[in-house]
């Protein structure tokens, strides 16, 4: 039974990161190369605007924040899942080859297949999510043992040798592709928001209506898969399908969200961490904390990025690993160390 204190601080705390994300929205739409006045929003916002604040507002600033909301509570929750299931700290889905694989899927669609224009933007979560589970069950595969099942350890072991083996495909692909190409699968590698258009929007949003409320029912199934094995089968669970069935949620949470905002990593890695220490381990109270704080800090990331260095800033995913990366050095460094088998 989780104490009603923590159910009351769970709440207070959902409410602090909305608003915070309401917040740093608002600043966001403010800034950037062509700026709206903040007294200009509201009317804006409400029609009154000219063609000029009408434009930068509902084309450019609004679906790019929505967009980077949207794809950081997807990183997150996949972050979370896989953790639970992997019973491993530093999984993260940018560590362990989930957003090379998609990455690699989507670079072979558009370096070699016709684009249509019409449907290119919801071709490319479906295209991700392809090559990110194809990627997945072959770690799954290396991972599994008709003894031991899935060990947490060799998978993320088997999951970054993956990872490096498909940067080094990424790069054989774009060294004979066309320039322009070249550009835009390099933006994509950085992690730049570049699918930051409605349509984008509207192809992501049904991933993650179906799989955020989905993975939140499962909550309690990962706090049985983060218990040892023996435990786990004692009351009932049936380890191998449930790890199968969440990993399939966390790589298409992972695909759609990368599918439109680039290789960015880190951002599964940090948020449930941070949730943890405000909530403690349980997956039903940490998970939607998690949530939010990867949409916030994915958004605090790009606001920071596009503003430094103008017209075209740093990209976000830059921005995350500049952070990120440190964090993760610390996971590694810290006295009593990561948990990488509960």
């Amino acid at each position: 039974m989780i104490h009603p204190d923590l159910i009351k601080k769970q709440r207070w705390l959902l409410l602090a990161f909305f608003i915070l994300i309401v917040t740093t929205a608002f600043i966001s739409i403010g800034l950037g190369y062509s700026s709206i006045s903040y007294n200009r929003l509201l009317p804006t916002l409400f029609g009154e605007g000219s063609f000029k604040e009408e434009f930068i507002l509902f084309s450019i600033r609004l679906p790019r924040i929505i967009i980077t909301i949207l794809a950081g509570m997807a990183l997150a929750l996949s972050g979370s899942i896989l953790q639970g299931m992997t019973r491993n700290d530093l999984a993260d889905p940018g560590i362990i080859g989930i957003n090379s694989g998609a990455g690699v899927a989507i670079a072979i669609f558009f370096l070699f297949f016709p684009i249509d224009a019409g449907s290119f933007a919801y071709l490319l979560p479906v295209v991700a999510f392809g090559g990110a589970l194809l990627t997945a069950c072959l770690i799954y595969l290396f991972s599994y043992s008709k003894r031991n099942g899935i060990q947490p350890v060799r998978l993320i072991l088997v999951g970054v040798g993956f990872s490096m083996a498909l940067s080094g495909l990424m790069v054989i692909l774009i060294s004979s592709a066309e320039r322009t190409k070249v550009d835009f699968i390099a933006k994509w590698l950085a992690g730049n928001i570049w699918g930051a258009d409605w349509p984008f929007i509207w192809a992501i949003l049904p991933w993650l209506v179906i799989l955020i409320p989905y993975a939140l029912y499962k909550s309690q199934m990962l706090n049985l898969l983060g218990l040892s094995e023996p435990v786990s089968v004692g009351v009932g669970v049936s380890i191998n399908r449930e790890r199968f069935m969440m990993l399939v949620v966390a790589v298409a949470l992972a695909a759609s969200a990368v599918s439109v905002t680039g290789g960015i990593a880190f951002i599964g890695l940090m948020a449930p961490h941070m949730a943890k220490a405000m909530v403690g381990p349980r997956n039903q109270l940490f998970i939607p904390i998690a949530i939010l704080l990867g949409g916030w800090l994915l958004l605090l990331a790009d606001t920071i990025g596009r503003n430094i260095l103008q017209p075209d800033g740093i990209p976000a995913g830059i921005m995350i690993a500049l952070i990120g990366a440190p964090y993760f050095m610390y996971l590694l460094l810290r006295r009593d160390g990561p948990h990488f088998s509960r």
